[in-house]
């Protein structure tokens, strides 16, 4: 095998490292029977109740993108932002899984304070177990609550390729928008989508299409509301659900081959 074709399938420090891909998709097949019939009956299937191999797997897909983008490229991107974070600021990461993305963050902003938010009690527990693992509980610390429930006035709030998987992403927005403190930022990290279909006919977005039917839309049916974006909503689906929430501004502000990157603000 050439080394360039390695990579994505050996390198977990790679941008183009696809391992969780196939990790999600192994850790879904267990479901699909009860998925099938979830379809048939409208109820859902919640991303709780799949195998842990979906919840290693998203981390091991996504982490990479974070990894060798988050704060050398997308925060920096952001209005302000970065200054704020060094200086020191309150960051809530809602919908934070293993908490890849919070520790991240943690890191990279010494003198902020990073509150991780999971609706999974699972996740909660194994990001703790990070936490402690890379030394970093006195500065992080995990919480279990919802997207509509978590609590705190934050300068920046993430979401980090969750937003679709919501049952309400425009009640989570506008919860985000009642918890950001004056002059603060949501960031929105979403799988890279096209508006049209047409256009995602590729094999990203195959992959997507894929996974969004075994996992993003059937957890989002099985919550309050069921919009079910799916993980190929695209900028002005997108747009159309952060301004539904209460913020006026919303621009793309870096994109790779698998996320857009967006900056949601009130002024």
């Amino acid at each position: 095998m050439p080394d360039e074709h390695a990579v994505p399938l050996t390198d977990e420090t790679s941008p183009a490292c696809v391992i969780g891909a196939f990790e999600i998709a192994v850790g879904s097949v267990y479901a699909t029977d009860a998925i099938a019939e979830r379809f048939r009956t409208g109820t859902g299937f919640s991303w709780g109740a799949h195998d842990d191999h979906v919840f290693g797997g998203c981390e091991r897909f996504f982490r990479p993108g974070y990894l060798n983008n988050l704060t050398s490229a997308w925060i920096p991107a952001l209005d302000g932002v970065e200054a704020k974070l060094a200086a020191g600021a309150r960051i809530a990461d809602v919908g934070c899984g293993h908490g890849a993305s919070t520790l991240l963050l943690a890191q990279a902003y010494p003198a902020s304070s990073v509150v991780g938010f999971d609706a999974h009690q699972g996740s909660v527990d194994a990001a703790r177990k990070r936490a402690a693992d890379a030394g970093l509980s006195g500065r992080v610390r995990f919480e279990t609550a919802a997207a509509t429930t978590f609590d705190g006035h934050y300068d920046l709030v993430c979401f980090f390729d969750c937003l679709h998987d919501m049952g309400d992403p425009t009640g989570a927005c506008a919860h985000v928008h009642d918890h950001l403190a004056p002059g603060g930022t949501l960031m929105l990290i979403e799988p890279f989508a096209n508006d049209d279909l047409s256009d995602n006919l590729n094999p990203v977005g195959a992959a997507y299409y894929g996974f969004s039917t075994l996992l993003c839309t059937p957890s989002s049916l099985s919550q309050e509301v069921g919009t079910a974006l799916g993980a190929q909503a695209g900028e002005a689906r997108l747009r159309e659900i952060v301004t539904s929430g209460g913020f006026t501004r919303l621009r793309r502000v870096a994109e790779t081959p698998f996320n857009i990157v967006l900056e949601a603000r009130t002024s």
